[in-house]
């Protein structure tokens, strides 16, 4: 062209940076494009539904899993991640988390955890009741680039009025109003959630665990209820025999009253309710992880089915720590592996979740999730939310997390975009 015009110039240089930073592999757009968006260099890969565990390359391409290979030649790469001496796992799915800013009182954006929890799928454990779950929906889920999904609280309000309990008054517990956001919310809810607490629900018992099921079952979602317990009220037995199969006890190590662990013995309806399909979830937060009380209760056969933070404002700025790799890595402390945890933190929840196929994996076609993780060793510290102290030898520390195959931070992509 005899006399570019600016526009030209513009377009010439931006095409010429564009292959710059593809890795100038000469037609990143056209035939000879590389065929790997993004590959994850040199990690050691830790797929527990693959039985895998070895140093491979991951690629991605078109947000989902393309190959996972012991090498693959960097010119198949538009973009390049190296993760030599880190550890690569399906990313992180936190059944038990509280992301709901400005809509409950204790939410944390999710999009704004990710650099300390290397988390990639979040559970938002009943911050939204059926008056403020369309916000939840609308403000936070719909424009956060994690994948969140959620319990509808059996209280309208949610946790809007924390810290006074959301079920003193029992009027709050709507069935048919939680039934009907279950029932419209399918892609993103997975049930309804009670704090069965005798601070939050005063003398009104077990009937909002009963209003929650109900709700759930009027739905007609076949949904899952998550019954929070701290100091339960009542016969805490006769609690854990109202959960079905599939129903969620999450806070099973705390040491908050009436709860799992009683005169240093696990209530015989705890293992029953486990023998039964009942989900035993950590739900850690900011006071409801005790080692003692969990090493009672694992001992005699209470182990946990997943691995979760509950991570809220008022945790998040605890000594604890409850961000998820610090709270796995205190099961690394209790004596569980590698594998062990990172399966209750990945495919375990995943398949709970039952929303996305290959979830919580790096199957070839699961969803580009991807937490990349140090294990640093030598001996730590890791505090329990009494404070107490327990001295491991090595803890997990969040590197970086891709989400349907674009990372969060470098490299970004151009143009940037991302689900």
């Amino acid at each position: 062209m005899d006399n570019p015009t600016r526009r030209d110039f513009l377009m010439k240089t931006t095409a010429l940076a564009g292959a710059a930073v593809l890795g100038g592999t000469g037609g990143a757009l056209g035939q000879g494009a590389a065929p790997f968006d993004l590959v994850i260099r040199g990690g050691e890969v830790i797929d527990p539904s693959q039985k895998l565990r070895g140093v491979r390359d991951v690629g991605i391409r078109l947000g989902q899993i393309a190959a996972i290979e012991p090498s693959i030649a960097p010119a198949q790469a538009k973009h390049t991640i190296d993760a030599k001496g880190k550890l690569v796992t399906p990313g992180l799915v936190d059944l038990h988390t509280h992301i709901y800013p400005y809509g409950s009182a204790i939410g944390i954006p999710p999009d704004e955890l990710v650099p300390y929890s290397g988390t990639t799928t979040y559970v938002s454990a009943g911050d939204a009741g059926a008056n403020n779950f369309a916000g939840f929906k609308r403000l936070v889920a719909a424009q956060s680039r994690s994948r969140l999904f959620a319990f509808v609280h059996i209280s309208t309000i949610g946790l809007a009025g924390f810290p006074i309990g959301e079920l003193l008054n029992i009027d709050y517990a709507n069935v048919d109003a939680a039934a009907r956001t279950i029932a419209e919310n399918p892609d993103i809810v997975l049930g309804a959630k009670v704090r069965e607490t005798l601070a939050f629900v005063g003398n009104n018992g077990i009937e909002p665990l009963k209003r929650a099921i109900l709700a759930v079952e009027r739905s007609g979602t076949k949904g899952r209820v998550m019954c929070h317990i701290g100091n339960a009220p009542g016969d805490l037995s006769v609690l854990v025999d109202t959960l079905r199969p599939g129903d969620i006890l999450t806070h099973p190590y705390s040491s908050l009253g009436n709860n799992t662990v009683q005169n240093g013995k696990v209530l015989p309806a705890l293992l029953e309710a486990k023998k039964r399909g009942v989900i035993i979830d950590v739900g850690h937060g900011a006071g409801s992880f005790n080692y003692d009380i969990a090493e009672a209760a694992i001992q005699q056969g209470l182990l946990p089915d997943t691995i979760s933070s509950d991570v809220h404002v008022a945790a998040a700025n605890t000594p604890s720590k409850p961000y998820l790799p610090w709270v796995l890595s205190k099961f690394l402390a209790l004596g569980f592996s590698l594998e062990d945890v990172i399966t209750a933190a990945t495919n375990r929840p995943a398949a709970i979740i039952d929303r996305v196929p290959k979830l919580g994996t790096l199957q070839v076609g699961a969803p580009a999730d991807i937490s990349i993780l140090e294990l640093i060793e030598g001996p730590v510290e890791l505090l329990d939310t009494s404070n107490k102290p327990r001295t491991g030898k090595a803890y997990l520390q969040a590197v970086q997390t891709v989400r349907g195959g674009v990372p969060f931070g470098r490299p970004y992509t151009l143009p940037f975009s991302a689900n």
